[in-house]
């Protein structure tokens, strides 16, 4: 007899999100707005994970994410997969990946930029994947993960 069993209820259609750091797991329910969702939504919190030790995982039913949305749980988790499912089946799986430039999803941290002054969308080079640095396109102030601010 098999003693395990599944940590998380099975979703018939609508987005998985795996994989997330189980120290970010509320950063993104955040950052998605996911609390203000009418959808069912299953969280699952420092789950067991070979790869990573602990994670965290965000069922949303009857939700399928937006480029947009996907860029931006990318800047705090980018080790998430997104398995889009349709009848209890995985149709596709995506693995998060931080874009070449993201426009409108960070502020500068510069207060004399333009984007701080006048109604206009930010842009932002990424210039380090990996430990996530970014460079604004307009006055080329650099920005940490850590110092981030998400608009």
């Amino acid at each position: 007899m098999n003693n395990r069993e599944l940590q998380v209820a099975a979703l018939e259609n609508g987005t998985s999100i795996d994989h997330i750091p189980s120290d970010h797991l509320f950063k993104v329910v955040s950052l998605l707005g996911i609390e203000d969702l009418k959808n069912r939504v299953t969280i699952g919190f420092n789950l067991d994970s070979k790869k990573m030790g602990t994670k965290g995982i965000i069922k949303i039913a009857d939700k399928f994410f937006e480029e947009d949305e996907i860029n931006r749980i990318s800047l705090i988790a980018p080790t998430v997969n997104l398995n889009i499912i349709r009848n209890y089946e995985v149709v596709e799986k995506k693995k998060v990946s931080l874009p070449d430039l993201l426009k409108g999803l960070v502020r500068c941290n510069n207060p004399k930029c333009i984007t701080n002054n006048e109604p206009m969308a930010t842009r932002f080079q990424v210039i380090d994947k990996k430990s996530v640095s970014l460079q604004c396109k307009y006055c080329e102030m650099k920005t940490k993960k850590e110092d981030i601010v998400l608009l």
